[in-house]
């Protein structure tokens, strides 16, 4: 069976603008490439400048990135980074997608995917769990010491990867928790994963609406194959400029009070635009100024769901709902779950 493919040129829904902080690059030759000239000969042959590697904020093009998972993988014969003690084998993901493909639906693919991980990784095994609404995936690490969180967030990369192309949509994340410290950097896992990130965690999961498992999976050996084309390339999720317009409102909107939130005229006024053209900007990034205020409730309403002395009144009047009541309908259509469910599961007290 073949690995990773080679490169042929980014795919369709890539863009050359989607970028990876060098941060990512230097984690995933850690473990993967002797430092030195080896780096410099890898870094240039994907063309990556190896300079870049002593700056901060230096951002590469996400389709070099995935040239370099792909060069990695190949000379390494692993597609994990050289980060467990057994090799994920070139033609690992292939497989993956291959024995998950065949099962009716992403409930049963998720759980013969995780057991092939489980069997290919020695210290990444992981179990499916369904609690009434959310859903689960749980590493189940019998390590007292932690992995370091590029680690994780690979294993979340490939795993979620993945699933969504399983599913045939994006399945939203509600959360991540890790058993790691926070790593110095996490601006590109919170725009690939979820806002709601935590970490220093009793155990790793990744937490999800349980809706998504009842989904059927209908691919084809020609969609695979497609797939696999352009593999890592299409599990990358595209990083959102920071200085888009919907980024700014964003941020602005996180330093307000949900009632203080400008409605769309006045919001047109303060960015020295008209209404009409805040829309079309907005429309141009595929959002809507809605979609942004419910974007921002929901991230709000996940961090302060896993603070149990914040009551659900009290949520419900600081995201600006008339009471907890319209918060829960809210909640319910963002993530597929009630918030009571939701603040019982992170907080470890679900059954």
């Amino acid at each position: 069976m073949p690995a990773l493919k080679q490169d042929q040129g980014p795919p369709r829904s890539m863009s050359e603008k989607d970028t990876i902080a060098i941060q990512l690059v230097r984690e995933a030759l850690l473990q993967s490439c002797a430092p030195g000239a080896a780096t410099d000969e890898v870094l240039n042959k994907v063309g990556i400048d190896p300079q870049l590697l002593q700056t901060s904020d230096a951002r590469v093009p996400a389709t070099a990135y995935a040239r370099l998972w792909r060069l990695l993988a190949r000379r390494g014969d692993d597609e994990f980074f050289g980060m467990d003690p057994r090799k994920l084998k070139s033609g690992s993901l292939e497989f993956l997608c291959r024995s998950s493909m065949i099962q009716p639906s992403l409930a049963a693919g998720l759980t013969s995917g995780l057991s092939f991980l489980s069997l290919m990784l020695e210290r990444m095994p992981a179990q499916l769990v369904r609690q009434q609404s959310l859903a689960e995936i749980v590493l189940l690490e019998d390590e007292l010491d932690p992995r370091r969180a590029f680690t994780y967030f690979t294993y979340w990369m490939i795993v979620h990867g993945v699933a969504c192309w399983l599913a045939g949509r994006r399945i939203p994340i509600l959360a991540i928790e890790l058993r790691c410290p926070a790593p110095d950097f996490c601006d590109d896992y919170q725009v690939m994963f979820s806002e709601n990130l935590r970490f220093d965690r009793p155990r790793t999961r990744m937490i999800f609406s349980a809706d998504c498992l009842d989904l059927p999976i209908k691919r084809s050996p020609e969609e695979l194959k497609r797939f696999l084309a352009h593999a890592p390339a299409n599990i990358l999720v595209k990083y959102r400029d920071p200085e888009s317009l919907a980024s700014r409102i964003k941020h602005d909107l996180r330093q307000l009070p949900a009632d203080q939130w400008p409605e769309t005229e006045p919001l047109a006024q303060q960015l020295c635009m008209s209404a009409s053209t805040l829309r079309r900007r907005l429309a141009e990034e595929g959002q809507t100024y809605q979609g942004l205020k419910d974007s921002v409730r929901k991230e709000l309403a996940i961090v302060w769901l896993a603070e149990p002395s914040i009551s659900f009144a009290e949520i419900a009047t600081r995201l600006g709902f008339a009471d907890a009541s319209s918060f829960y309908k809210a909640f319910r259509k963002w993530s597929g779950s009630n918030p009571g469910h939701y603040r019982s599961l992170i907080l470890n007290e679900a059954s």
